[in-house]
C-alpha cells in the first residue's frame, strides 16, 4: 500500500478503524527569510521534498497517510525581515494539536510530526507530549536535518554555525528546486555566533548555555553558513541520506508496538 494523501481519501475509507495500523505524517514547516539567495518557502519546500523522497523508498507493506503540510509556522526570530510569515507559539501548538486530535478520532494510532524549521522544535515536542497524554497515540517527532549524517562536505564550522541558508539548505534546494536559488547572490555568510564561541568558555548562541537570539543578531543578511560552497551534487547526496533514514523511521513506527514495561 505504501502511502496515500489524507485529503484524497473518503470519509468511509477512514471509518471503522480501517486505517488504524497506518502511520500519519504531519509535516510542519515555515515561510521565512533565508537570506538574499534562497526563497521564503525554503523550509516548506525542503520538508516536502525530503518527505517525497522518503515516501518513495517505503516498502509496499508500510501504510502511510500524508497529511497536508502546515507551511506557515513559528518564525518570530525572522520577523524583522520582509516576507517572513509567522504565527505565535500558542497558535501553532493549538493548530497542530487540533489536527492530531482529528487524526486520532479517525482511529489512527501512530503519528509523525515532521519538522522542517529549527525555531519550532520546542512546540513540536510540546504537541507530541500533549497528543500522547490526551489521545494515547504514539507520536514521533523528527526534525529532518537532524538526520544528516557525516557528509564530508559539511565541515565542523558549517555544522556549528551554518544554521540558516548555509551550505546544507542551499545544496538541498539546488537538488530539489534548483531554479529557485539566486546563484548570483551566494556567499559565505559569517555568523556572529562564531565570535561568541571564540570569546567565551561556556556561553554560546546555541548550546547548553545558549542565548535567545534574533536572526539579525547573527547576520545582517539573515543567512549564516557557506552557501557559496553548496552544489547540486552535495544536495542530492544529503537528500539521499536523509530520505533513507526517514523512510526507516516510518517503517519502524509502522511496526512499533509501544514501550515495553
Amino acid at each position: 500500500m505504501a502511502w496515500r494523501y489524507w485529503e484524497h481519501l473518503t470519509t468511509t475509507e477512514l471509518a471503522d478503524g480501517a486505517c488504524r495500523d497506518a502511520v500519519a505524517v504531519l509535516p510542519v514547516a515555515a515561510v521565512e527569510q533565508h537570506g538574499p539567495h534562497l526563497p521564503l518557502g525554503t523550509d516548506a519546500i525542503l520538508t516536502d521534498g525530503v518527505l517525497d523522497a522518503a515516501l518513495g523508498r517505503l516498502p509496499e507493506a508500510v501504510d502511510v497517510l500524508r497529511l497536508p503540510t502546515q507551511r506557515v509556522g513559528l518564525s518570530p526570530e525572522h520577523a524583522s525581515f520582509p516576507g517572513t510569515l509567522t504565527l505565535d507559539a500558542e497558535t501553532v501548538i493549538a493548530q497542530w494539536a487540533a489536527i492530531g486530535r482529528s487524526v486520532a478520532r479517525a482511529g489512527i494510532r501512530r503519528l509523525v510530526l515532521l519538522n522542517g524549521h529549527g525555531g519550532q522544535t520546542a512546540p513540536v515536542d510540546l504537541v507530541a507530549l500533549r497528543l500522547r497524554s490526551e489521545t494515547g497515540m504514539t507520536v514521533a517527532r523528527v526534525t529532518y536535518f537532524d538526520l544528516i549524517g557525516d557528509d564530508p562536505a559539511v565541515d565542523a564550522r558549517e555544522r556549528a554555525f551554518g544554521w540558516h541558508g548555509g551550505l546544507v539548505e542551499t545544496a538541498l534546494v539546488l537538488a530539489i528546486q534548483p531554479g529557485l536559488v539566486r546563484r548570483d547572490r551566494l556567499g559565505d555568510f559569517r555568523s556572529a555566533a562564531e565570535d561568541v564561541a571564540a570569546n567565551h568558555r561556556e556561553l554560546r548562541v546555541e548550546g547548553p548555555a545558549g542565548l535567545g537570539w534574533l536572526a539579525g543578531d547573527l547576520s545582517p543578511s539573515g543567512a549564516t553558513g557557506n552557501a557559496a560552497a553548496a552544489t547540486e551534487a552535495i544536495g542530492r547526496r544529503l537528500l539521499d541520506g536523509i530520505a533513507g533514514r526517514l523512510a526507516t523511521v516510518l517503517a519502524e513506527l509502522h511496526g512499533y508496538a509501544g514501550i515495553a514495561r
